[in-house]
């Protein structure tokens, strides 16, 4: 006997949602893959590309023409886009751990006291400039009712951080990658990822839960009980998955394991009223140091987060870029202002820390310019903030187009100062010995 209480329907998608959601997902991935080579063939990152789409579908340009496309492809209900989000979600939780699996830790123990020293140099000054910059801006530009001292923390983490992935491709692209300045480069920028999530993990949970000292010392705490898990029972969680499904020869199993474990460590850091982002970039880490699997078989999974479901990611991201409030010439004057606090306190901070390590002017400004790139992890903080109620529209699109600026302005820096930087006998052999380095940028291609 079925209870009154029990409900007699359960909620599914309607047939119109359905259709225009698979219209959706369908014409910003086939655009997002377009664009996203034609970026490459011009000499930039693809995610400027992919991002593009979104503008393009977006507030920026279709929904300010006057026919009903946008209605018809992108109507306004909530629940509509929350269907793309949650894609969106899922790739970039597979396209940071797919990340972390590539990341060289033991290149921080290599390039030791002068990768740190540049690397705090490129963090502490933006930071501290982006921080006190965010007071100076119009109200407007952080939400109404938003707390101003999360809003200029946030901004600030936004300003100090570097990606990795654009690293990688830049300095692969430029055959820069076994030169001295690349090697600490890619290093300082291990470094800056690693603070940088952690940082988004602190100051998300303060925007949530308020900022007062409770709080933030509960913030800090769950980010020390979430290392200590990773180095302890997440190591062993990690290794014998990878055992029990690592028997056989097919990829299936393995590829499943891991996005399981991303995952499920994103979930973690979630229920820690941490960022999601944390614990996919952590369980990425483990993937990659303890798993014991052979690259080649989660090469299917760098597929689908790198040409699938990032795309997704950043067309979706974006779909929320509004650039007519650049119009507003307080808000363009304000993003100006931005673009160069970040440029500056990034080459400011890196230069200082290389010449306090004693490397000439070159060699710190080509550091400079390859950490200023910001690329899909500025992207990445951008959504996180607008998803919070941390960032406005406004102030969301400057920030996005901060990382897009930055990470066009690092091939040509870079080539400028390492035409005048000498190639030493250790940077021969060492290009000698790692071509098969050269596969790095294709894990991380599309960032």
């Amino acid at each position: 006997m079925i209870s009154s209480s029990t409900p007699t329907t359960v909620a599914v998608l309607s047939a119109d949602q359905l259709l225009v959601f698979l219209l959706q997902l369908a014409s910003i991935l086939a655009l997002a893959m377009a664009f996203g080579r034609l970026a490459a063939r011009l000499g930039m990152p693809a995610v400027v590309g992919e991002l593009l789409v979104g503008i393009l579908l977006g507030p920026s340009l279709l929904l300010r023409l006057p026919t009903d496309l946008s209605g018809r492809f992108f109507p306004g209900g909530a629940e509509q886009m929350h269907l793309l989000d949650a894609v969106a979600q899922i790739g970039v939780l597979l396209l940071v751990g797919v990340t972390g699996m590539h990341l060289d830790l033991d290149l921080v123990r290599r390039r030791g006291r002068t990768a740190v020293m540049v690397s705090g140099g490129g963090l502490i000054v933006p930071l501290g400039l982006g921080i006190g910059a965010a007071f100076l801006l119009p109200a407007g530009l952080s939400p109404k009712g938003a707390d101003r001292v999360v809003f200029a923390l946030f901004l600030g983490v936004a300003m100090c951080v570097s990606a990795i992935p654009v690293i990688a491709k830049t300095l692969m692209d430029m055959r820069l990658l076994h030169r001295n300045v690349g090697q600490l480069t890619l290093t300082a920028g291990v470094i800056d990822d690693v603070f940088g999530w952690f940082m988004l993990s602190v100051v998300s949970s303060v925007a949530v839960a308020g900022v007062r000292g409770t709080v933030i010392l509960q913030s800090l705490a769950s980010v020390a009980v979430v290392a200590l898990i990773s180095l302890t029972a997440g190591r062993w969680a990690v290794r014998h998955t990878f055992r029990l499904v690592g028997l056989g020869n097919e990829p299936g199993p393995v590829v499943a394991a891991a996005v399981v474990l991303i995952l499920l460590a994103a979930a973690a850091t979630h229920a820690l009223r941490l960022e999601p982002i944390l614990g996919a970039f952590l369980a990425g880490i483990l993937i990659g140091r303890v798993g014991g699997i052979e690259p080649a078989r989660l090469a299917p999974l760098r597929t689908i987060a790198l040409s699938v479901l990032g795309p997704v990611f950043f067309a979706t991201a974006g779909l929320r870029m509004d650039l007519g409030a650049l119009l507003d010439p307080r808000i363009a004057v304000a993003g100006l202002g931005m673009l160069a606090v970040a440029i500056i306190g990034k080459f400011v901070g890196a230069w200082a820390g290389a010449k306090l390590s004693g490397l000439n002017r070159w060699e710190a400004l080509a550091l400079g310019a390859g950490l200023n790139a910001r690329g899909v992890i500025e992207v990445t903080v951008a959504m996180v903030g607008l998803r919070l109620g941390i960032l406005s529209v406004p102030a969301y699109t400057i920030v996005v187009l901060i990382a897009v600026v930055t990470s066009l302005m690092a091939p040509p820096l870079l080539r400028l100062a390492m035409e005048r930087v000498e190639r030493t006998a250790d940077e021969e052999l060492r290009e000698a010995r790692h071509r098969e380095w050269s596969r790095l940028p294709d894990a991380v291609q599309s960032d």
